[in-house]
């Protein structure tokens, strides 16, 4: 192929025409095409992706942040101000609102990059014949001339022609039609609309059974999907259930503020005899102490940041609501194979009629023995594997069971290059999960051949002979059976995987028409039983599981004995486990799987079919838990979709797994879910951290508009409207920011989970946040500022007006009370820190970030203060350091109080005198 053009004709090349043309037409052959050549064209076509439309979006998105409720809040009070005539605070609010959209502004485009850089995580792949071997290469390097192979299981990158095989696909992403479409070489469609055509595939479909190859005739935007994606616009985001909460909770507090604003206005006017530029005054800071401006953005990046932070341990999660879902998990539905085991398969034992042999001892005896050279020639036949001498890469392709098989061939004396296996078949049954069978016709040793190889009750009914060691067979009689039976349990018993091999040569040349025609009157000749360990850290982290009250269910196509020997090993289900085989399950009545549901805390199902797993998620989730499920086959999809959390694995599932689930583990490892379970509860702590923290601040934002107004005209305003802003916006969104960073509480895995009904605010919270922490800080804040009045000498009622003698004093009662807000607010952020467990236990210096936050808001309130021109702006005045030395504790009586607080909280859940005894 060397002296092949660098690039195909201009002209498109027609994908109906007959397919030696379109080779022609692509410059291409049914071995594909060089490495080199695929190289040259990707730099003519482009990379196989398809191109966003929709430009700049940021300006939509940045009017949403001055439009949405509590802004709408904000310029209502500037409105206000302004018709009042008190301008300065007009601009002010209207400042606030600017910095409060342009911050929320930064955020939400933050978050959204970290969203959309998981899309690098989860590159598609594809599997293509380059320098005519197979390659698994990223989907974005396919070009025009590419010859894919395709298997059940796998999304279709780009527009392709078959040239051998069949397959079915569902077409629904393109034509909406749910019933998969067959496709096959054989049917040639000729001046048919191109999606009809018979013999085409196309990008962004999904094979769901059988296998082919097909010839690539468009990539990118000049696929049918590129056609249709340059039509319509990017999605939107949707909204998680947490941000609706939140949004709730800030209309609710909009509502409030607004009442409260509506009904103290002439109670300041009538009972306090204020002046009407005084009453709205006190309405603006009221609205304004009332808004929670930073709540939502903060939560979004909180949000964002859990998620990242996931990717890095291992588990991609593709929406950001599904970090609070995980939080609430109390069941974890899990598949045995490559999840709870390490999926390194080996054979370690081989059984014929001559008895077990364990592998690398059987290697000396196969060279005499029929029946092992004939188990070897199965595991090969029936296979689509390819080992890591059979690569260009150096890499092997395919699932670690047949892989297993290839190896324990090599080891008996057979091995196959793929080239050979290849030329050989006539004809494939894939796998079918329901029959727990696969099957391939082969010729071979001058006949034609059924090979089968699946699961030993599956295989062994559909077989009439066994074969002897020297070529010879006799009927499978009722006694063979059971004791080929009594082989299989006990290899199961010691927690092996076992497969059983079978195989018929045909009396004639005509290929059977049918699965059941080539599976039938099959000779057995032996079982093949793989050890796959399970994985060192599952039994740890089965142990977190039982800890924080998550339930584990293991539901997985193995033998009942197998997967109890592996429950065993890692913890599931105590020392007698309940199995509950797929006949058993498939009798149930709805009723009765429930009861066994809600009686027994942790179940095997074993040789589970996918519909199965569908049963029980959705048995679970009527009973209300929370459920995760793993699954990495085409047929998972349906319950990883029903699932409240669909974990698919990133190394051995299928792209239609990986498509359907929340959660794609990036290391297929159960630890890694558990993992994900701690964060999800963690980053939802932080998030109630940081809600209890911004409403501390309510309370003493409103008290001096209170005071003022009871006084009735006796007591001059505590803190001036753009006091309050400034506190507002300058010194409240660093530190909530860095306790959406606070790292676990000791015992997070250690209480139950969430229930599915329960708030992000609570009640309970609310009362910390209002009724507490804020009116310790209110209380302070005031004392601070009557004593700075009466230590000048001021009387209830006296003048302090400019021009007046208390004028300075006034001033600087002010400031205390501005400075006294910011104190409570340090003491609120430490003892916001933790929700039950003491401030030490977590370490006062773990989050430097914390400290950078308050460290600022220290050096923003000294500017605030001593510098003169937010002197003359925000009507400060300097504190002589004996005020300063009383203001300074604020932030320890706060974060004192709360301490203790929690300690009589947890002396009361765990009395001493129980602990006493309990230990």
């Amino acid at each position: 192929m060397s002296d092949e053009p660098s690039v195909p004709t201009a002209a498109a090349p027609d994908p109906e025409e007959r397919v030696d043309l379109l080779l022609r037409d692509l410059r291409s052959g049914r071995a594909g095409l060089t490495a080199r050549e695929a190289a040259r064209r990707l730099v003519h076509y482009g990379p196989n992706m398809l191109r966003r439309r929709g430009g700049r979006r940021w300006p939509g998105e940045l009017a949403r942040q001055f439009t949405h409720p509590l802004a709408l809040l904000l310029w209502a009070a500037a409105l206000l101000a302004w018709w009042a005539g008190i301008v300065a605070v007009a601009l002010a609010v209207v400042v606030v609102i600017v910095v409060n959209a342009g911050f929320a502004f930064v955020q939400e485009m933050q978050a959204e990059r970290a969203v959309e850089a998981l899309a690098a995580y989860l590159p598609e792949r594809a599997k293509v014949l380059r320098d005519g071997r197979e390659l698994v290469v990223d989907a974005v390097d396919l070009v025009p001339g590419d010859v894919l192979v395709v298997e059940e299981g796998d999304r279709i990158s780009a527009d392709a022609r078959l040239i051998t095989g069949g397959v079915e696909v569902d077409l629904s992403a393109l034509t909406g039609e749910s019933m998969p479409a067959y496709r096959s070489a054989e049917l040639t469609d000729a001046h048919v609309p191109l999606l009809q055509a018979r013999d085409l595939v196309f990008s962004g479909t999904v094979c769901t059974e059988g296998e082919g190859r097909a010839l690539v005739f468009a990539t990118g935007m000049h696929t049918e999907l590129g056609r249709i994606a340059a039509l319509s616009e990017r999605v939107e985001r949707e909204v998680s259930p947490l941000e609706s909460q939140v949004r709730r909770v800030a209309w609710l507090i909009a509502l409030i503020a607004v009442v409260m604003g509506l009904a103290f206005l002439p109670v300041a006017v009538y009972g306090a005899k204020l002046p009407f530029h005084d009453a709205v005054v006190f309405a603006v800071g009221l609205l304004v102490g009332n808004v929670p401006e930073g709540l939502l953005p903060v939560i979004t990046l909180a949000l964002a940041l859990g998620v990242r932070e996931l990717v890095r341990r291992g588990a991609v999660v593709k929406r950001l609501s599904a970090v609070e879902t995980l939080g609430s998990a109390d069941v974890i539905c899990t598949d045995k194979t490559g999840t709870l085991t390490e999926n390194r398969m080996h054979v370690a034992t081989v059984w014929t009629t001559a008895g077990p042999q364990n592998l690398p001892d059987a290697t000396a005896g196969s060279a005499g023995n029929a029946a092992l050279t004939a188990l070897a020639t199965v595991m090969t036949r029936c296979n689509n594997a390819q080992l890591a001498v059979d690569t260009t890469d150096g890499i092997a392709i395919g699932d670690p069971t047949e892989l297993a098989l290839l190896e324990a061939a090599g080891r008996l004396g057979h091995a196959i290059t793929p080239v050979d296996r290849e030329r050989g078949r006539r004809r494939q049954f894939h796998f079918d999960p329901v029959r727990k069978l696969m099957s391939t016709v082969d010729e071979r040793d001058h006949g034609t051949w059924t090979d089968t190889k699946g699961a030993p009750e599956a295989v062994v009914p559909r077989c009439s002979r066994i074969l002897h060691t020297d070529a010879s067979t006799q009927p499978l009689t009722g006694d063979v059976r059971r004791h080929v039976e009594e082989q299989v349990d006990a290899l199961a018993r010691r927690g092996l995987r076992v497969l059983a091999l079978a195989q018929r040569r045909l009396d004639t040349a005509a290929l059977p028409e049918s699965r059941s025609q080539a599976e039938q009157n099959l000779t057995l000749i032996g079982l093949a039983a793989m050890a796959d360990p399970p994985r060192p850290e599952v039994a740890e982290a089965v142990a977190h599981c039982h800890r924080a009250g998550i339930r584990v269910i293991i539901v997985t196509g193995d033998h009942a004995l197998t997967a109890a020997a592996i429950a065993h090993q890692v913890g599931i289900g105590g020392p007698h486990t309940r199995v509950v085989t797929g006949g058993e399950l498939d009798r149930m009545p709805e009723d009765d799987l429930d009861r066994l549901l809600r009686h027994h805390r942790e179940l095997t199902f074993a040789r589970s079919s996918p519909e199965a797993k569908l049963r029980i998620a959705d048995a679970l989730r009527a009973e209300g838990h929370v459920v995760a499920m793993t699954g990495d086959g085409v047929n998972d999809a349906p319950a990883l979709r029903r699932a409240d959390i669909g974990v698919a694995m990133g190394r051995s599932g299928t792209d239609v797994a990986r498509e359907a689930a929340t959660m794609v583990l990036t290391d297929d490892n159960f630890a890694t879910i558990v993992t994900a379970v701690g964060a999800g509860r963690r980053i939802y702590d932080n998030i109630r951290k940081f809600i209890c923290y911004i409403f501390a601040h309510t309370t003493p934002e409103i008290t001096p508009f209170l005071v003022f107004a009871l006084g009735g005209g006796a007591i001059p305003l505590p803190l001036t409207v753009l006091q309050l802003l400034a506190f507002d916006v300058g010194t409240e969104t660093l530190p909530a920011l860095a306790l959406g960073r606070e790292r676990a509480e000791p015992g997070l895995m250690g209480r139950p989970p969430r229930p599915r009904s329960e708030g992000v605010i609570r009640g309970s919270m609310l009362l910390r946040a209002w009724l507490f922490l804020g009116v310790i800080c209110a209380a302070l804040q005031m004392a601070g500022f009557f004593a700075v009045l009466i230590h000048a000498g001021w009387h209830p009622g006296d003048p302090t007006g400019p021009g007046t003698p208390l004028h300075h004093a006034y001033q600087q009662a002010t400031t205390m009370t501005f400075l006294g807000m910011i104190a409570g607010q340090i003491g609120t952020a430490f003892a916001a820190r933790t929700d039950h467990a003491s401030l030490r236990s977590i370490g006062v210096f773990t989050n430097p970030l914390l400290l950078w936050g308050i460290g600022f808001e220290i050096a923003l309130a000294a500017l605030f203060i001593y510098a003169p021109p937010f002197q003359h702006l925000l009507g400060t005045a300097a504190l002589t350091p004996a005020m300063v030395a009383l203001v300074a504790p604020f932030p320890f009586v706060v974060w004192g109080a709360d301490e203790l607080r929690r300690w009589l909280l947890r002396r009361r859940a765990h009395p001493p005198t129980a602990a006493h005894h309990h230990s």
